[in-house]
């Protein structure tokens, strides 16, 4: 019971200790500690029947604890402690869902504009959502240590600077906004594709990064967010077909349409339409916006290869990049053939840029295969398995070099 909490609510917990202790530090020791009060007491007195008021509570008194101890050593902390006494500041609400979200709040803290922009992201995905350092070490192609280091400078420029634990003032909300989505972003793409484990997907991570989504939205409905959202919505409508009893991966081209989730193809679609009927629309809604046109074919040959092309076209004016270009190559290669698509891609390989991309190479495997150069997809096959550190996909690529090896 205690574990299962654990990962549902944690982060939530996390986010309102924050907000009642102002230190992050604090805020985590106090957050273990209320959780080993929790498996000690839960198993005599039975589960409370608010647990998360429960583990703020519980953190909070142990933060105030600790504080008091360190007194003997530090008498500056005294007044801390009593600030934080439960009987001067009671805490608000801890079930209010609108948009004084306490993650909310937290998401807009760790991206303050006094932060590096790297460093709002990672601290975003530690402290918000949880994800371990290593995944978001890979995540920016750094080492682990590197990463802690950053997310270290963070908190103390958070502290030392004194940014408050609130949502920035409607004016200074849209400057804010581009790091806030697109650590969104990133969260999502965390719980689409797993970065690394036993599961292809995390449907808590993509859920989390949905409903940030939708109070952003809620918050500051520009075209940007609404494409952001549609996005996450079209994407998280295959869930369900991404795998199978029998494939622990499912291509797009293979997947069950029929079972795709049609409610939020709809609500993704409408929200598409919206962004771009704005014409302030950017890489989110584009992004979108091809994710609507896979939603909207009944099967894969009957993709509109040549509309998905010319979005990217606009994508990569919006947004250059090695990844843009690498998704334009595959929807060429779908319209005008794998050999087109191929070239495209040992282009960008031979530039240097993507040479330690997974997806790169798996790509590039499947566009030899088609085209019947089996020893050349072996070997890029043996180098997206060599960079893969997801169960599923270590099971694909390896299937796919039996069958080409056979």
């Amino acid at each position: 019971m205690v574990d299962s909490l654990y990962r549902a609510e944690s982060r939530r917990v996390l986010a309102t200790l924050i907000r009642l202790l102002g230190d992050f530090d604090l805020a985590e020791e106090a957050l273990h500690e209320a959780f080993a009060a929790a498996l000690v007491r839960w198993p005599e007195t039975g589960v409370p029947d608010n647990p998360r008021a429960w583990l703020v509570s519980a953190g909070r008194f142990k933060a105030i604890d600790q504080l008091r101890r360190r007194t003997r050593f530090d008498a500056s902390l005294a007044s801390a402690a009593e600030r934080l006494d439960p009987g001067s500041s009671p805490p608000t609400d801890l079930d209010d869902d609108g948009v004084e979200d306490d993650r909310l709040r937290l998401v807009f803290t760790c991206c303050h504009p006094a932060l590096p922009p790297d460093a709002r992201i990672a601290l975003t995905l530690r402290e918000v959502c949880g994800l371990e350092t290593e995944a978001i070490a890979r995540a920016f192609l750094v080492s682990p240590p590197a990463l802690a280091q950053r997310i270290v400078r963070a908190k103390a420029k958070i502290r030392d600077a004194g940014i408050p634990y609130q949502l920035p003032s409607r004016e200074d909300l849209p400057e804010r906004l581009d790091a806030v989505l697109h650590v969104v972003y990133l969260v999502f793409n965390e719980g689409y594709r797993a970065s690394s484990g036993a599961s292809l997907t995390r449907a808590d991570l993509s859920a989390e990064a949905i409903r940030l989504g939708r109070l952003l939205a809620d918050l500051l409905p520009e075209p940007e967010v609404l494409g952001l959202l549609a996005l996450m919505l079209l994407h998280d409508s295959r869930r369900a077909t991404r795998t199978s009893p029998s494939a622990p991966l499912v291509l797009l081209a293979d997947q069950d349409r029929a079972r795709w989730d049609r409610g939020q193809i709809a609500e993704g679609s409408a929200l598409v339409e919206r962004a771009l009927g704005s014409r302030r629309f950017g890489p989110y809604t584009l992004q979108a916006a091809i994710a609507a046109v896979h939603a909207e074919a009944p099967d894969a040959e009957a993709t509109d290869w040549p509309q998905i092309v010319g979005l990217y076209d606009v994508l990569l004016r919006a947004d250059p990049s090695p990844v843009v270009e690498l998704n334009r190559a595959a929807a060429v290669a779908m319209r005008d053939g794998p050999a087109a698509g191929l070239g495209l891609i040992d282009a960008i390989l031979g530039r240097g840029d993507l040479t330690d991309y997974l997806l790169a190479h798996s790509a590039r495997a499947d566009l030899c295969r088609r085209l019947g150069r089996l020893p050349e997809a072996v070997e890029a096959y043996r180098r997206a398995l060599a960079l893969t550190k997801l169960e599923p996909e270590r099971q694909f690529l390896e299937s796919r070099i039996r069958e080409l090896t056979a």
